[in-house]
């Protein structure tokens, strides 16, 4: 794979992420009475547009969808940073890093000869 279809597909997982986690987020919110019972509907919008995401990735496979789960990880410990305000702890660093260096291993098998 060439960078520019790396890049390509990285930003596919990372935008697939991001409406996964506003998906979830929203609800949440709702529940937590943080928020009122209207953004159930940007929660079924967002969550109607990871599941069109999913359909763009380059094959609806198990490989895809665990080196997708690692660029997940890396995107919610983002959101962590960004929307909780929380701070990463060592391990969740070291965590990520474990979780791409899997991806990248999977990915990189896939490789032509």
């Amino acid at each position: 794979m060439d960078w520019t279809g790396f890049a390509r597909t990285f930003g596919l997982f990372f935008a697939t992420a991001i409406a996964e986690l506003v998906g979830c987020y929203l609800p949440l919110l709702w529940l937590t009475g943080k928020g009122s019972g209207w953004l159930l509907l940007p929660a079924a919008l967002s969550l109607t547009v990871f599941v069109w995401l999913l359909t763009l990735h380059p094959t609806a496979s198990g490989r895809v969808y665990a080196t997708y789960g690692a660029v997940y990880i890396a995107t919610a410990l983002g959101w962590l940073c960004t929307v909780d305000k929380v701070s990463p702890t060592w391990n969740d660093v070291v965590g990520v890093g474990l979780a791409l260096c899997g991806a990248g291993v999977i990915a990189m098998g896939q490789r032509p000869g």
